[in-house]
């Protein structure tokens, strides 16, 4: 199921996170994290935890609805997608 984030204006620059806690098995933790950010919209940069990873975006445009893709794999060697959605609106 995709996890949908507060809109963003398309001057904004924002940082959007996702927890994988309650996915990830006891002592697991992130060893990777792969973003799939579709055109139109900018990574900026991203980073991880042991547990959670964050994107910043930039740019897009207005009325646009985006899907992003985070891909995490694990220490242990699970690997798990999660899907994002957020618009972009004028504020």
């Amino acid at each position: 199921m995709a996890l949908t984030w507060p809109d963003k204006d398309p001057d904004e620059v924002l940082d959007y996170s996702l927890n994988w806690a309650a996915r990830l098995a006891e002592g697991d933790t992130i060893s990777t994290s792969t973003w799939i950010v579709p055109e139109g919209i900018t990574k900026d940069s991203d980073s991880r935890g042991d547990s959670s990873t964050t994107i910043w975006l930039s740019g897009g445009t207005l009325s646009q609805q985006y899907s992003f893709v985070n891909r995490v794999v694990t220490v242990v060697g699970r690997t798990m997608d999660q899907t994002v959605n957020i618009t972009i609106t004028e504020k």
